[in-house]
């Protein structure tokens, strides 16, 4: 991959472009059924009015917070569960800083900005596995 600028492959050109949410008061059994209707393994926490930061609910959240402990998925909120605040990153960063940052945070997905709003989702799988990234001409 050349570093030029009309090669350099942004996080816009990566991301997911679908974002499925779910409101914090939600049940952990809400967010497993979401999860499966929609075929993701995240969820973006809406926030509660407009100061408030997203959170984001992951299957890793749901072992953790209720499987591990042997709690029943309709006794716990997704607030009790979810990462708040969560971090996310620009559309237009290159995808290599993106693979370098989330993984120096240990994160696999962040929400993708672009001019003050969320536009999409990008994983570290969408950054390996689902593009060409090590197979450029």
């Amino acid at each position: 991959m050349t570093t030029t600028q009309a090669n350099i492959i942004r996080g816009r050109d990566v991301m997911s472009k679908q974002i499925t949410s779910i409101d914090g008061m939600a049940t952990a059994k809400d967010a497993v059924i979401k999860m499966r209707t929609e075929k993701v393994q995240s969820l973006l926490v809406n926030k509660r009015n407009e100061n408030d930061a997203w959170g984001l609910v992951t299957i890793q959240d749901l072992i953790t917070g209720v499987l591990i402990p042997g709690k029943k998925a309709e006794d716990v909120n997704v607030y009790e569960i979810m990462t708040k605040p969560i971090f996310s990153v620009q559309a237009d960063m290159d995808i290599r800083y993106i693979a370098r940052l989330l993984h120096r945070v240990n994160l696999r997905r962040a929400p993708v900005e672009e001019n003050g709003q969320l536009v999409g989702m990008i994983t570290l799988s969408s950054l390996v596995i689902e593009n060409d990234l090590f197979f450029s001409p």
